[in-house]
């Protein structure tokens, strides 16, 4: 039989918990408030357990009203065939901006579909969105998959007449890996890959920090041991290539985020402010990687997107 002490115990849990999802704080003058985090995973587990934590639904229906062109191969690698897929809306009667989603999944697993909510919400909304796989780690190291997401943007400019895209209006949007990659291609100094903006979701800036190069992802994307190869590490580090006229950029990370550390965006967001670079930084207090699988987090970061794109784009 549960004892005194035990039974006080779950109720305060409890009450925890339903505190943790039902408040909200504001953020200075924002017109939208963050939604309230949790003290741990352990805690966010626990409220997803008991039905207080809402997800969004990660496999939608594709609405009547949206064209969906899928399976195009935009680079042929060897045996390798690198394909995109793009949604717009069917009624679309002029060139729009395009958004660029790139999927994560610390470069070695991971699919283009992963990003099917994002993809369908923006087409709704008047962009054409796309989505686009690259070679993973297990098929070819470092650099191969930012060249991949180079030679997508490159493909999507010299084919923008036939799918309505305004080549002039490009974003990079990608969580953790894809992040990492979308920075890579929007910091490098290039006009045949030069986009308008970038939306780093949770991703990996430096590489070369001491948690990076001991991580076993970082090791497989690389092929290499930071002590072998150090100047790989930097090279492969977004952090390399700040500089004044980047792209604005906005960023999105939370604070109990254990596969990539909040300090990763934090540095960013100082690196791009010390280098002029026009930024946002959302760090959203108790919410871990992959945050933007729940409803209130998915909405609070559309919103600040939304408002970036059309400052922006």
């Amino acid at each position: 039989m549960m004892t005194r002490i035990a039974f006080i115990s779950s109720v305060l849990l409890l009450l925890m918990l339903l505190q943790a999802c039902s408040q909200e704080t504001q953020e200075g003058e924002r017109p939208l408030k963050a939604p309230r985090g949790f003290r741990s995973e352990g805690f966010l587990k626990a409220a997803y357990a008991i039905r207080l934590l809402k997800l969004i639904e990660t496999e939608p229906a594709v609405p009547e009203s949206i064209e969906v062109r899928k399976d195009i191969v935009y680079r042929q690698v060897d045996s390798t065939s690198l394909q995109l897929d793009i949604y717009k809306l069917k009624s679309l009667s002029e060139a729009a901006p395009v958004l660029i989603f790139i999927h994560g999944g610390a470069w070695a697993k991971g699919k283009r579909s992963d990003y099917l909510p994002y993809l369908l919400d923006y087409a709704q909304k008047g962009y054409v969105t796309v989505t686009v796989s690259y070679r993973l780690s297990g098929v070819a190291p470092f650099p191969a998959a930012v060249q991949d997401v180079q030679t997508s943007v490159q493909w999507i400019r010299a084919n923008a007449g036939e799918y309505l895209i305004d080549p002039e209006k490009i974003a990079l949007i990608g969580g953790s890996a894809g992040g990492h990659l979308a920075m890579m291609v929007a910091y490098a100094d290039s006009p045949d890959h030069k986009v308008q903006t970038v939306v780093n979701l949770y991703g990996p800036t430096d590489l070369t920090t001491e948690y990076a190069r001991n991580r076993g992802e970082c090791l497989n994307f690389l092929g290499t041991s930071y002590q072998e190869r150090p100047d790989l590490y930097k090279a492969a580090s977004p952090r390399t290539y700040i500089s004044r006229d980047d792209p604005p950029t906005l960023i999105f990370h939370g604070t109990i985020d254990a596969l990539v550390p909040v300090s990763q965006s934090d540095s960013l967001h100082k690196w791009l402010d010390r280098a002029g670079v026009p930024n946002e930084y959302h760090r959203l207090k108790g919410w871990p990687h992959t945050m933007d699988l729940s409803t209130k987090v998915n909405d609070y970061c559309q919103y600040y997107m939304d408002a970036f794109f059309k400052q922006y784009l």
